[in-house]
C-alpha cells in the first residue's frame, strides 16, 4: 500500500486562504488595537470581515453558516489559528464554544439546535461547558459529585464547578449532573443539560487566578438551579458519551493550536540565533545551541505527522481514540520543550516579557492537564498496548496500526 503524503487541493487551498487572512487583516489589526484599545470595535469589525470572506465557523456544515471542514481540513485551519491569539475567535472557532457547536450538532433536538446553536454559530452568543469540578478527579467524570434531581416536569441541579471556560459573558451552560448514581456502568449515571444564562442559581464565585493570569476560567456554584425537562441534551445517562464525543475532536484541535504555537517559538529561535553574536560567533554557530534547534524542529516534526494521521482516522471513521491520546500527550509535552529551549537561546530577554515567550510559557504548562492530564493518556496508551499485544502477539496495533514492513 502506497503512503501519499499530498494535501488534497481543496485543504490547501483553505489553509492558504486562512494564512492569508491572518497576515493580511488580524496581524496588523491585532498590533493597531494594542495601541488603542478598542478591543469590542476592532474584533467586532475583524469578524464582519471574516463571515464576509467565506471564513466563518469553519467546522461546521453550510446549513448553520460554516465552512463544512472534515477533520483534516480543520487541523490545518487550527495550526494556522495557533499562531494568532486572536484568530480562532475572529473565525468564531474558539474553545469552548467550537466543542460545544460540535456536541449541539451531534445531540441536540431540532428545537435546540434552532434556540441555542444557531445564534452560537451566528457568532451572536457565546456558551461554556460545565463539567470538572473541585471535589472530584477530572479524569474520572463518573465521580461528579453535581447532581439532578427530577420534581414534576423539571430538573433541580445543585452542585460545584470549576475552571469552566468561558462562564462570565455566556448566555448557556452545558451542565454534566449525575441523574442516576446507581447505574450500571457507570458511565450511564451522568446527564447533559443545557442552562440558559443568567440564572439565580448558577453564580460565579471567581475568576481563577493561574499562573497565567485570569482567562475566564470560573468557579461555580449551583444552587437549585432548575430547568425544563426538555433542557436535557441527549438522552438521560448520555453525559459520559457526550463528553467522549466531545473531547476526541477537540484534543485535536488543542494539538494543531500547540503546533502553531511551536512553529512561532521554533521561528524566533532561528532568528535570535542568527543574530545574537558571542563569544567571536553567531549563537547559530555554537554546537549546543544547534542541537536544541534539531531537537524542536524533530519533535515538531513528529506532531506534525501524528496530528494528520489522527485527522485521517477520525475522518474516515476510523478508531481514534489510541491514536488521539498518543498525539494530545506527545503535542502538549513538545510544545513545552520548545518554548523551554527557545526561552533558553534569548537568555535574559526570554525569560522577560519583552517577548511573548513567557506568556505563551506560562500557557503551554496547561496543555499537561486540559483534556486529559498525560497519565490518563499514558494509563490508556499502555491498557491497549497490552490487550492488543495479547490478542495479536504483537504491538503493531499499538503503535499507530500502520504496517511499514
Amino acid at each position: 500500500m502506497s503512503i501519499d503524503f499530498m494535501m488534497p487541493p481543496n485543504v490547501l487551498a483553505v489553509r492558504d486562504k486562512i494564512r492569508a487572512f491572518i497576515k493580511d487583516e488580524i496581524d496588523p489589526a491585532e498590533k493597531e488595537l494594542r495601541k488603542t484599545l478598542r478591543w469590542r470595535e476592532g474584533i467586532g469589525e475583524l469578524r464582519r470581515k471574516a463571515k464576509a470572506a467565506g471564513l466563518w465557523c469553519p467546522h461546521m456544515p453550510a446549513e448553520f453558516g460554516g465552512m463544512g471542514l472534515g477533520p483534516l481540513a480543520m487541523a490545518m485551519v487550527s495550526a494556522e489559528c495557533g499562531r494568532s491569539r486572536l484568530a480562532s475567535f475572529i473565525l468564531n472557532a474558539q474553545a469552548p464554544d467550537e466543542g460545544n457547536m460540535h456536541t449541539m450538532l451531534h445531540f441536540a433536538t431540532p428545537a435546540q439546535k434552532e434556540k441555542y446553536l444557531r445564534p452560537l454559530c451566528d457568532g451572536k452568543i457565546r456558551s461554556c461547558f460545565a463539567m470538572t469540578e473541585p471535589e472530584a478527579a477530572g479524569s474520572d467524570p463518573t465521580q461528579i459529585k453535581t447532581h439532578a434531581e427530577k420534581v414534576g416536569d423539571n430538573w433541580v441541579i445543585n452542585g460545584h464547578k470549576w475552571f469552566i471556560s468561558g462562564a462570565h459573558g455566556a448566555k448557556f451552560a452545558i451542565v454534566i449532573a449525575k441523574t442516576d448514581p446507581d447505574a450500571d456502568p457507570p458511565q450511564a449515571r451522568n446527564s447533559a443539560f443545557i442552562v440558559e444564562l443568567p440564572n439565580e442559581g448558577f453564580k460565579i464565585v471567581r475568576d481563577i487566578d493561574t499562573m497565567a493570569g485570569k482567562g475566564n476560567h470560573c468557579e461555580i456554584s449551583l444552587e437549585k438551579v432548575t430547568v425544563p425537562a426538555d433542557s436535557m441534551l441527549g438522552g438521560r445517562g448520555e453525559g459520559h458519551k457526550l463528553g467522549q464525543v466531545r473531547l476526541g475532536p477537540a484534543r485535536l484541535a488543542h494539538c494543531m493550536r500547540w503546533i502553531g504555537n511551536a512553529e512561532i517559538a521554533l521561528e524566533m529561535t532561528a532568528k535570535r540565533a542568527l543574530e545574537r553574536t558571542v563569544q567571536g560567533g553567531k549563537l547559530s554557530e555554537k554546537q549546543g545551541i544547534q542541537f536544541m534547534m534539531s531537537q524542536s524542529a524533530l519533535e515538531l516534526y513528529q506532531a506534525k505527522l501524528m496530528v494528520l494521521h489522527a485527522a485521517y482516522l477520525i475522518e474516515n471513521n476510523l478508531p481514534f481514540r489510541h491514536e488521539v491520546s498518543m498525539t494530545k500527550y506527545h503535542v502538549a509535552n513538545m510544545l513545552w520543550r520548545v518554548l523551554d529551549r527557545a526561552i533558553q537561546v534569548h537568555g535574559a530577554l526570554g525569560f522577560s516579557s519583552d517577548t511573548p515567550l513567557e506568556d505563551m510559557f506560562r500557557h503551554a504548562r496547561s496543555a499537561r492537564l486540559v483534556d486529559g492530564a498525560d497519565e490518563v493518556h499514558l494509563s490508556l496508551i499502555a491498557r491497549n498496548l497490552l490487550d492488543w499485544y495479547k490478542r495479536d502477539g504483537s504491538t503493531r496495533a499499538a503503535t499507530g496500526g500502520t504496517e511499514l514492513l
